[in-house]
């Protein structure tokens, strides 16, 4: 794989055709590095992790709790000591906690500066600013939270430290894991019990880590509780493969004819793997071997072969357990016989893109049927004929697209990806090593 060395825009240039073989071990879970640098940070006593996923989402959580007393070594090789200041330990950041493009770190970072003795301030860059926070900041407010956000409920958000925060029962409105955490995280602070109730089941890597840490968690259906006045104490947390990240692999294996792929140490947590089920309803050829369990988070081996996929319907129950992979399982759509209806996807709307009508655009430059509906969107696929995709600074439509070129008769030109490190550093020399044809351009702005 060539690469220009010069800074500014990427594009991805990845070649018509090939197919996907080998072993890959893809980079750690996003979501339990952001949880582990937060909750070891707040434990009493050393946090060992091992796996964290050195990304710029996981390392801006990193950089602000630095920010706010404590001390860690490394990242070194994925490995961080992490010397916990207890719940009550943090201290005053110098100035706002820039958080990049991270929406699980403002989202989650909120929940537990609303119960923090001191003021603080979350920012962001430009997308993140555009992203809404009312979701969590109005609960928030319910609980005793004094904040203050930009016009539209955006970032910048500005937390009145010193505040008593009293646990409420809440019906979420949208299911969402990263809402769902905040509030719990708000809990540990707050006075008597935090309920959270879902609409759908989204990922559990919260509840799973406070318990880990020793925090009890109630939980009943789709339901999760925290009483305050708790605490958490310090545990070695190994880091698994990011099932998210692995997802653009498997679907580039499943729809390529002659493909036979293997990752390695996957999180198979049963709220997260959607896009398993899904291929599998699409007739992808998967087998899951190896199983074990890490830090209460399951774990296994995926190999993915080459199959002749068809469409079908997706409907919430599925959308919440897949949120993140869904761009990916769009190009699975786009190379399957038939027609694929998603539904209940209205979330998509507001992640780093309004990754529906992204997605249908791209999907349409390339030569693929796809209408964008509100809370979905429809794909008719058979046939990719390539083309040129922008990605806008979306580092899931990024990586997606790249892997639509396996069965394009073009190619395919991905432009504005840069964002793709804050998930999956090194996605392209990865994807080239198993047979992907991508070239990676730095283009001077």
């Amino acid at each position: 794989m060539a690469e220009a060395s010069a800074s500014g825009s990427v594009v991805f240039e990845v070649s018509p055709g090939g197919r996907l073989s080998g072993e890959l071990g893809v980079p750690g879970d996003k979501s339990i590095s952001h949880r582990a640098v937060m909750l070891g940070a707040l434990a009493e006593g050393t946090t060992e992790v091992s796996g964290f996923l050195e990304g710029a989402d996981a390392l801006a959580t990193l950089a602000a709790f630095r920010a706010m007393g404590v001390r860690v070594r490394g990242p070194d090789e994925g490995r961080l000591s992490i010397e916990g200041v207890g719940l009550h330990g943090l201290t005053a950041p110098a100035e706002a906690l820039d958080l990049g493009n991270s929406g699980t770190s403002m989202r989650l970072l909120a929940g537990l500066l609303s119960g923090q003795g001191f003021d603080s301030t979350l920012t962001g860059d430009a997308s993140l600013s555009r992203r809404p926070m009312g979701r969590v900041t109005e609960p928030l407010t319910t609980m005793g939270a004094r904040i203050e956000t930009a016009e539209g409920g955006t970032a910048p958000l500005s937390f009145r430290g010193g505040q008593s925060l009293v646990g409420i029962d809440y019906p979420m409105p949208v299911a969402s894991a990263q809402v769902k955490s905040c509030l719990l995280l708000a809990g540990l602070y707050a006075r008597g019990t935090t309920r959270v109730t879902e609409p759908a089941t989204t990922r559990d890597h919260t509840e799973r880590m406070l318990a880990g840490f020793g925090y009890p968690v109630k939980r009943v259906a789709t339901s999760a509780a925290v009483t305050g006045g708790g605490r958490l104490d310090a545990r070695e947390v190994a880091v698994p493969a990011d099932i998210s990240s692995a997802a653009f692999f498997l679907v580039g294996a499943a729809m390529t004819p002659g493909s036979d792929l293997m990752l390695r140490h996957v999180a198979l947590n049963p709220t997260r793997i959607g896009v398993l089920h899904i291929l599998d309803r699409m007739g992808a050829a998967i087998s899951v071997s190896g199983q074990y369990e890490v830090g209460g988070e399951p774990v296994g081996d995926v190999r993915v072969r080459g199959a002749r996929l068809q469409g079908v319907r997706i409907g919430a129950d599925l959308v919440a357990l897949a949120i993140d992979e869904l761009p990916a399982l769009f190009i699975a759509a786009a190379a399957a016989e038939g027609e694929t209806l998603v539904t209940g996807a209205e979330e998509l709307r507001v992640k780093e893109s309004d990754r529906i009508q992204v997605m249908a655009d791209g999907l349409a430059a390339i030569g693929v049927s796809a209408e964008p509906r509100p809370d979905g969107i429809r794909i008719v696929g058979g046939a990719i004929r390539g083309g040129c995709v922008v990605a806008n600074g979306d580092h899931r439509v990024a990586m997606a697209f790249a892997m639509a070129a396996l069965r394009s008769g073009e190619g395919v030109r991905v432009e504005d990806c840069a964002n793709v490190d804050t998930s999956f550093p090194g996605f392209a020399e990865l994807a080239y090593e198993v047979g992907l044809g991508i070239r990676v351009q730095r283009e001077v702005l």
